[in-house]
């Protein structure tokens, strides 16, 4: 598996420099910061973890006045998909209220790997 896609933090500067600064004079940034901050609120149900610790997020992107997430699902047909993502969009909402929230579901599959910390679910060094 690739760093950049154990890593999808390390995409994060480049879509932070095309959005500048927000209008309130954080940077994009700090309002990514504060919006995965308050995306830790939302748990998969099944697993029991946030869709950050799980590496669910892929990428908020900052365009005009709106900002657009990528995520993942931990399962192709997750039964909890519509409220997750739900959840996602009310969660950033709350942090930009002034921008349109848009979640994007990306079709790519979803590994341990990926977690923030993958020890957390008995997985361990070299595993993946």
């Amino acid at each position: 598996m690739s760093e950049e896609t154990r890593q999808p933090e390390a995409q994060q500067p480049e879509a932070q420099q095309q959005a500048g600064d927000t209008s309130a004079g954080t940077s994009s940034q700090e309002v990514e910061a504060q919006i995965r901050e308050n995306l830790r609120q939302v748990v998969d149900p099944e697993i029991g973890l946030d869709v950050v610790a799980l590496g669910l997020i892929k990428e908020i992107l900052f365009e005009d006045s709106r900002v657009h997430i990528k995520m993942l699902l931990t399962t192709p047909f997750c039964p909890y998909a519509p409220w997750m993502v739900q959840m996602v969009k009310e969660k950033a909402q709350e942090v930009v209220p002034e921008r349109t929230v848009e979640v994007e579901v990306l079709p790519e599959p979803w590994d341990p790997s990926m977690m923030e910390d993958p020890s957390i679910l008995g997985f361990g060094p070299g595993m993946f």
